[in-house]
Formats: C-alpha cells, structure tokens, sequence
C-alpha cells in the first residue's frame, strides 16, 4: 500500500520559493525586461489621460462662465475654444491607442515567457521523475504526485501571466497617479491618502488567513485526486465486494472537506473587494466634497478636480488589484512549492566504487548482500548467490520472503547496504543505469501495456529502430501474431488505458512479444499463468520457453510445479537463501521446500 500524500502547510518559505520561480522567468531576462517597459510604459500614458482630458473640461467651463455672446447673424454663442478641445481629444485618443498597442505587445511577451516557463517546470518535473528512486514512488500516492505534476503546475500556468502584468501595472499605477494627485493638489492627495492605511490594515489582516486555506485546499485536493485514482484502478475490486457504498462515502467525506475550505479560501479572498470598495467610495465622497468647496474659491480649475476625482478613483484600483494578487501569489506560491519539493527530493545516488573488473565465470554474483528498504532493519543480511550464464535460476518462497528484493536490487531500483552485485565481474553500480537495462527484459504478472496501438506496445521494448518485420515476427514468435491479426484493426488495433479491450492472457503475450523485441541479456519472469485459460496458459508457456532459450533468467515462481526444470532452485525466507538445488535435490532433502511443493500439490489435488 502507498502511503497517504504529504500533508502541504503553507508556504515554508515564501520569498525563497517567489525568487526560485523568477529565476526560472530570468532565462528569458531581456524579454521579460521588454515586457515590463512596455506594460510599464503603456500604463502611464493610461495615467496622463485623466489630467489631459481635465484640460478639455477647464477649457468648455471657462467659456461657458464668461457668458453668452450674440454673433452677426444673431445666433449666441458660447466663447468655447474649439480647436484647443479638438487637439486635446485628438492626443487622448493618441494616447489611448499607444496605450492598447503597448499592452497587447507586452501581454503577448509575458505569455511566451510564462509559457516557457511553465514548459521548463513541466519538463524538469518529468526528468526529476526519472532520476528519483524507486522508494519515492512506494512513499508517495499517485493521486498526489498527479496533482503536483498537472493541478499544480496548469494552476501556476493558469495565473502567473495575470498575476505578474497586473504587478507591473499596479506598482507603476500607484506611483504614477500618487504623483498626478500630488502635481493637482496636496491638500486633496491628504484626504485621498488617508484610506491607504485603512485598505493596508485590512489586507494584512485578511490575506494570511486566505493563503493558509488555498494551501489547506492544494493539500485536500491531492488527496482527493488520490482516492479518485485509485477507485477507479479498482473498479472491478470495488464493484466485486460491494463496496460502492463505502466508496462513495468515503468520497463524499473527503469531497466535503475540500468544499468546506475551498469555499472559505474563496469567501474570504472574495470578502475583501466589498470592503475596499467601501472604504474607495468613502475618499472618493470626501475628495468631491472638499474639491467643489476649493473650485467654488477660484483655488482650483475644475478640470483638475475632474481628473483628481478619476485619479482617486484609479487610486483604489492599485490596492484592488494587490488583493486579488496577493490572494493569487498565494495560490501561486503553494503551488510552486509543491512542484520544487518534488523537484529538490534525493535522486538516485551515483554510488560507482571504481573498483577493476573481475575475472569469473559467473554471469551474476550476489557477494554477501546486505540490504533493508528505508529505516527498516536488514531484510537481507548476508545473501550470496552464483549464476552462470545461460542458467534458469528460480525464486521461490512465502509471502514477504524477498523474491520481488532479489529483482528490485538485481536491476538496481534499489543499491545494496552492503557487499555488492557483480554482473558479468563488475559491480552493478559501477553500470549506467540506462546500460545496466538495456541488458535486461521483464515480463510480470500485473502486465503494463499503455494506451495506444498494439504495435507500438510491442515495439516500446525495443532499445534501437526496429523495422516492422521486427515487430510481427516478435509477435508471432511469442504467440502472439494469431490473435492480433482476429482482430478488427490488427496491429493496429488501440489498446485503452487499462488495457481491458483484450483478455489477460492476451495482455501478457503482448508483453512476451515486447521482451522479446529487447533480445536481453537476462531475463525477469514473474509466473502469470495463473489467471488465463487453459489454452492460453500452454501458449504462454510455449512463448516463455523460447524467450528462455539461451539466455539466463531469473523466474519468480508462485506454482512449483511450473520450475521443476530450473537449473537452479532459490528457496528464500526472511530474506536469505535457506535452501538452493535442483527440484530432485530440493525434494531428497525434505526440507522447507519439499513442505512447500507438498502443501500445494495437496491443494491442487483438492481443488
């Protein structure tokens, strides 16, 4: 059983995690400065239109105050000059189209860098996935890994466009109009200023307690998405038992959870804009007020009162717009987290011991083996074995015995605690990995096909271009060519995710036909026969004979009777070797595996 997924708190180090997301962004430094310019600069000719448009307001009011006149033709007429308001709106609308064009040149940038950088992400986390050992994999659910993996990194490339143009444009918003409003009038920019601190006050108030709840929700999520996945891998398990109902309890439970702080992440982040809205409308009442009262004195034209109204009005957008993008750097931030913690976990160790090659006749040497998964006590404490080339040497033993060690550390998912394993006199660690599993092809009894075409499973094992001759023959000579060429696209036909559009017996010659297209050095058989039909279990057979042929193998054997003609019998228990021989010597000796070959041909006799 894989353990329950991580608990995720919020951000450990927030600035840390911030910084580690724009170096990534850095790659692409000279754009992404590009973009910042622009947006920058787009937004103050945005911040120049109120005091520009001010002008045409002052202009119509002192024509319309210094009264009416009569013209020639007897017509009155306001003494309004026209053309200085007709250059003023030719320049606004100068200024709103440079402001369009700069913002769309800058939003297209930042969309190519996040993109790119969400690709660097994607593409470092399914790296990381192959360096990291065997055991993160055993530790860790997949739901949860999944969730990091796509909710994680599409929730980062989802907001990060936003959330940085929307900084650009806030930063330089405040400033730029903070010294439009100071330019106007000081006196206003007092009574404006005073609903800072109070919009300041609140946010540092609500927005921790919102990121410790969209953190809560990234976690709650994991888990979800690992219960889902799961259920559905075991649908026929579930369906089997009658367990539906627990299922379907048990996720309503869980579903529950999340929907309990997923809406209050959401109600708290969401209280905050009624609030600052209040608190805008308040400035925005008293600016007019003391305003009107400073035009009524000849202190102020009215255009500039017009524009320091729209200026307080843009005021409070800045803040807005701080809230919303603190409530989604949060978001941001545990996301991103949860990615780097996958990306900063132990990789495989280079754990080379440069020792010389040595002289044997032996394919494989299990030399005094120590080893335990995690901080568990040694499961192996002192396991030697010799193998000589071409030998069939079979595994078996109870439940927990080590059998499934034995292979995890001969293809070195996992590297020994002590003493070492030599393949063909040198030590495995001092192999490539990727070279160590050229030399090696495995056919288990939970057989993996993906989802796609017949052929292309088939052709997946092979370590070089194959052509396709390669692959048929590959299948017929695994028994395999019969029944693919039955069915209604061949070789062609698409498998679906589980595989479950062909029987299990069909699904394990196709893995067969796969280890076969490999030619391996050594092969990794785990008995599955045991589920299949009687005709197929003898094609099954046919099919591992020949892949046996020739090359040494290593059997994990769960009906005894199937590895009589073993060269090489292992008779594990509690890690370690307790008896090895031929099937005949095994039995003279009636010992531990005369009593486990007794006791299931007694079952099968009774069955």
């Amino acid at each position: 059983m894989r353990n329950a997924p991580r608990q995720v708190a919020k951000p450990k180090n927030f600035w840390k995690t911030l910084r580690r997301l724009f170096r990534y962004m850095s790659l692409k430094k000279w754009l992404l400065l590009l973009s910042f310019l622009l947006s920058a600069t787009a937004t103050i000719l945005q911040i120049f239109t109120p005091r520009v448009l001010g002008r045409a307001t002052t202009t119509i009011f002192n024509g319309v105050t210094q009264g009416m006149q009569t013209g020639a033709d007897g017509v009155s007429r306001f003494p309004i000059d026209f053309e200085t308001i007709r250059n003023i709106l030719t320049l606004v609308a100068i200024l709103y189209i440079s402001n369009a064009v700069l913002s769309y040149i800058a939003q297209f940038t930042l969309v190519r860098i996040v993109q790119k950088t969400v690709y660097d992400l994607r593409q470092d986390f399914k790296a990381k996935m192959t360096r990291v050992p065997i055991s993160y994999y055993d530790t860790n659910s997949n739901g949860d890994i999944m969730s990091r993996a796509i909710n994680d990194v599409d929730n980062v490339a989802r907001q990060l466009v936003q959330t940085v143009n929307q900084t650009i444009m806030s930063v330089v918003q405040f400033f730029g109009i903070l010294i439009m409003m100071l330019t106007i009038s000081w006196k206003l920019s007092i009574i404006a200023f005073l609903t800072v601190p109070v919009s300041a006050f609140i946010i540092a108030k609500v927005a921790p307690l919102s990121q410790r709840y969209f953190s809560q929700q990234q976690k709650e999520l994991g888990k979800l998405n690992g219960h889902i996945e799961e259920t559905y891998a075991g649908h026929t398990e579930i369906t089997s038992f009658n367990q539906e109902e627990n299922v379907v309890a048990e996720f309503g439970e869980q579903n529950e959870v999340l929907f309990g702080v997923a809406w209050k992440a959401q109600f708290i982040s969401g209280i905050l804009m009624p609030i600052m809205n209040m608190v805008k409308n308040f400035g925005y009442v008293f600016v007019a007020i003391f305003g009107g009262i400073e035009v009524a004195r000849g202190m102020l034209p009215l255009g500039d009162v017009q524009a320091f109204l729209t200026y307080t009005n843009q005021f409070s957008e800045p803040m807005k717009q701080l809230t919303n993008i603190l409530n989604t750097i949060q978001s941001i931030i545990a996301s991103t987290e949860r990615i780097f913690e996958v990306l900063d976990e132990d990789e495989m160790e280079d754990l080379s011991t440069n020792q010389p090659r040595m002289e044997t006749e032996n394919k494989v040497i299990f030399d005094h083996v120590r080893f335990g998964y995690g901080n568990n006590p040694d499961l192996m404490t002192d396991f030697n074995l010799d193998v000589k080339p071409g030998e069939m040497i079979a595994i078996v033993g109870p439940t927990g015995a080590g059998k499934s060690t034995l292979i995890n550390l001969l293809e070195r998912f996992y590297d020994v605690r002590g003493g070492s394993i030599k393949l063909d006199g040198m030590d495995v660690r001092d192999i490539d990995r990727e070279e160590l599993h050229k030399r090696f092809a495995m056919v288990l009894q939970d057989t993996w096909l993906f989802n796609g075409t017949i052929f292309d499973n088939i052709k997946y094992g092979a370590h070089e271009e194959v052509s396709d001759e390669q692959v048929y023959q590959a299948a017929r000579t695994a028994h395999a060519d019969e029944f693919i060429r039955t069915l209604p696209e061949g070789y062609q036909t698409i498998l679906n995710e589980d595989a479950s559009n062909i029987s299990q017996g069909q699904r394990q010659l196709l893995t067969i036909a796969r280890a076969f297209i490999t030619d391996p050095e050594i092969l990794i058989l785990d008995e599955a026969t045991s589920s299949v039909d009687t005709r197929t279990e003898i094609l099954i057979q046919r099919a591992m004979n020949k892949l046996l042929t020739g090359r040494t193998s290593f059997v994990v054997a769960h009906r005894l009777s199937t590895i009589r003609d073993a060269d090489k019998i292992i008779v594990m228990n509690h890690g370690d070797i307790v008896e090895t021989g031929s099937h005949d010597e095994l039995m003279e000796q009636n010992g531990f595996y005369a009593d486990l070959y007794n006791s299931q041909f007694a079952v099968e006799e009774v069955s």
